[in-house]
């Protein structure tokens, strides 16, 4: 299950991707609709300061506060 890592509030508006960036923050970019080139500019929402586990998702869940679960790794074990 998910726990919440920072209380943040963020309200989500339609048309744009939320998501943790790589300082920790929440960061919003408009969504991409038939274009071919070109990134979408990304503007920082909250500021968090989440620091990052490996192993870990991080994501903004419904009632906009940055959240993590473990990933899940599926497949076999690899040989040694």
């Amino acid at each position: 299950m998910a726990k919440v890592v920072a209380k943040t509030g963020v309200k989500k508006e339609k048309g744009y991707l939320y998501f943790v960036d790589k300082k920790g923050n929440v960061a919003r970019a408009k969504m991409a609709r038939g274009k071919k080139k070109g990134k979408g500019k990304v503007e920082v929402v909250a500021k968090a300061g989440v620091k990052k586990e490996k192993g870990m998702l991080y994501f903004i869940d419904k009632k906009g506060n940055v959240a993590c679960a473990k990933m899940a790794r599926g497949g076999r074990k690899k040989k040694r």
